[in-house]
């Protein structure tokens, strides 16, 4: 089969297409022909050698894919060749073919496309995690920074699919209006004040749950906006990894900060996590109330022109690799 390995760290270039050994399942795992492989920021800082696969992962990039059954493994149960499936993955998904754990694949609707449905484990897996260890409730508020993101436009219309009441941000007006059209409210970060304009949206009482990729940077206008008893949820560090808490203000607040990552859980974790998914996200991604948004479609040999794309900023929701 052919993959894209990554022939050293360093910039797209480093991306190239090479053959590799057709993999094999074993127990309690799927082979998959993959149709549409998702491109994430993890696959830029792992090229960059800043985030390298867990053991046993693949060495060539990728954390989701769609595609078909090719081979089922002894102990699986539920699949067979030629069903069509999503998969979260540890790593090379930008290939022909995967191996992937059964507990970690879902069944794609008839009606979602392979695109569509590449560009959402890794988003739907983040933001379920995060929403269910926020203890989010429907009726509360949640404010998603990066909302016109591959995880952020996610992470919008599932939770306002789940009742919460949704604000989010975005740059510039274009953006803004699409990441409305979702079901949020929308500020353009581009725009000095964020922190006192969503105080004023939310009559002074800040916002129950903050989905935060940005880290560091991100930091002091997060922990002004949170409401008494909120929750920030950091799975970035978009603006840094240091940074100053005002442990005082988080205190009056009676605020938590959680920091989650996805890809270095442990199995068991993971398979928890994707269970949560099929119970409760992936029926809305079958009523079409959540979506995976593409914002292009590039062959597999294109995979740097991919990651220059992504790095560029300029990407509204997925991009994906179509061997």
């Amino acid at each position: 089969m052919r993959a894209v390995v990554i022939t050293g760290p360093g910039g797209p270039d480093v991306l190239t297409v090479a053959i590799m050994p057709d993999p094999e399942p074993g127990p309690g795992e799927l082979v998959l022909d993959v149709r549409a492989a998702g491109v994430n920021r993890a696959d830029l800082l792992q090229r960059a050698g800043h985030y390298p696969p867990p053991p046993g992962a693949p060495e060539w990039p990728g954390l989701e894919v769609a595609g078909v059954v090719r081979a089922v493994g002894a102990g699986v149960h539920g699949w067979a060749p030629g069903m069509r499936a999503a998969a979260l993955l540890a790593g090379g998904g930008y290939a022909e073919q995967v191996v992937v754990p059964a507990d970690l694949a879902l069944v794609v609707p008839d009606d979602v496309a392979d695109d569509e449905a590449a560009a959402l484990p890794e988003a739907l897996a983040t933001a379920w995690s995060n929403l269910d260890e926020a203890g989010a409730r429907a009726g509360e508020s949640i404010l998603v920074r990066g909302g016109s993101g591959g995880i952020g436009t996610v992470a919008v219309q599932l939770a306002a699919a789940l009742g919460l009441r949704v604000l989010a941000t975005a740059g510039g007006p274009s953006r803004v209006a699409r990441v409305a059209s979702l079901g949020a409210e929308v500020f353009d970060h581009r725009e000095d004040g964020l922190a006192d304009r969503v105080l004023a949206a939310t009559d002074g009482r800040g916002v129950d749950v903050i989905l935060d990729v940005l880290g560091a940077g991100g930091l002091e206008d997060n922990v002004r906006m949170l409401a008494t008893g909120g929750r920030l949820m950091v799975i970035g560090l978009q603006q840094g990894r240091r940074g100053t808490l005002d442990l005082g203000a988080l205190m009056a607040r009676r605020g938590r900060v959680v920091t989650t990552t996805l890809r270095s859980r442990e199995p068991d974790d993971k398979a928890r996590i994707v269970a949560g998914v099929r119970a409760h996200a992936w029926p809305l991604v079958a009523a079409h109330r959540v979506r995976g948004l593409v914002h292009a479609r590039l062959p597999l040999s294109e995979a740097g022109e991919a990651h220059r794309l992504l790095d560029s900023g300029d990407v509204f929701g997925k991009l994906v690799l179509i061997p």
